[in-house]
């Protein structure tokens, strides 16, 4: 990464934002913008709690990323991470899942013949696509799987709904609620995007017993241990 290039960490909650930060040690300041507060750390990442749910995120994530370009100090990576579930046996609880696909699973239309995506409509996009070295870079520093993650506004809670979402999208490994509204908001800026999560429960009924928030967390934070030196590399070779 050059000096020029910053990178912001988007993550729904403060306790994923929080694990995300014990990879980069070090003094961190508050910097208030409209409706969220981001941590800067000294290694030049920006965590950002913005919220839950896709619609929350995106509006935390562009008011980073206008308050930035404003500054004259615009992102060149902005990074969707957190915790989520994940789709047996694929992605099992506690292994990492990288996207190389970020989609929005609900958005569209239920129709007689079944669901369809909003670009079935003729109305915008329901995937971004990361940056395919970067995807590789974080696969191989962190041992994560790679494959579609999922954005959805309502967590799916039965077999019937998890088998849905796998046949609408074979190439599904975990689902989250934030990924794709950070995308929006990148892409609205230009900005490549990344998502990565750590997998605390199943995809499917819902079990609270079966969750395993803590063993995620703490994944998610190795992984970052790992990951900031690729994203610190990647630009250098590959916009």
């Amino acid at each position: 990464m050059n000096a020029r290039t910053r990178v912001l960490v988007a993550t729904a909650v403060p306790a994923e934002r929080d694990a995300v930060a014990r990879a980069f040690p070090g003094p961190a300041d508050e910097v208030r913008l409209p409706g969220a507060t981001l941590l800067r750390t000294d290694g030049g990442h920006d965590l950002l709690a913005a919220g839950v749910g896709p619609a929350l995120a995106a509006a935390s994530t562009a008011a980073a990323l206008t308050a930035a370009a404003l500054a004259g100090t615009p992102y060149g990576l902005v990074v969707s991470a957190g915790i989520g579930g994940g789709f047996q046996p694929e992605a099992p609880v506690g292994s990492l899942v990288v996207a190389d696909a970020i989609t929005a699973a609900d958005l569209g239309a239920e129709t007689p013949d079944g669901f369809l995506p909003v670009t079935d409509l003729g109305f915008g996009t329901v995937t971004h696509l990361p940056p395919s070295s970067l995807v590789r870079g974080a696969v191989q520093a962190t041992g994560a799987r790679s494959g579609t993650v999922l954005t959805v506004s309502t967590v799916t809670g039965t077999a019937t709904r998890a088998a849905a979402l796998r046949t609408r999208h074979p190439g599904a490994l975990a689902e989250g609620m934030e990924g794709f509204g950070v995308a929006e908001a990148a892409a609205a800026h230009g900005v490549p995007v990344l998502e990565i999560r750590a997998v605390s429960n199943p995809v499917g009924p819902r079990d609270r017993a079966a969750w395993r928030i803590g063993e995620a967390l703490a994944a998610l934070a190795g992984a970052f241990g790992k990951l900031a030196p690729v994203l610190e590399s990647w630009n250098t070779h590959d916009h």
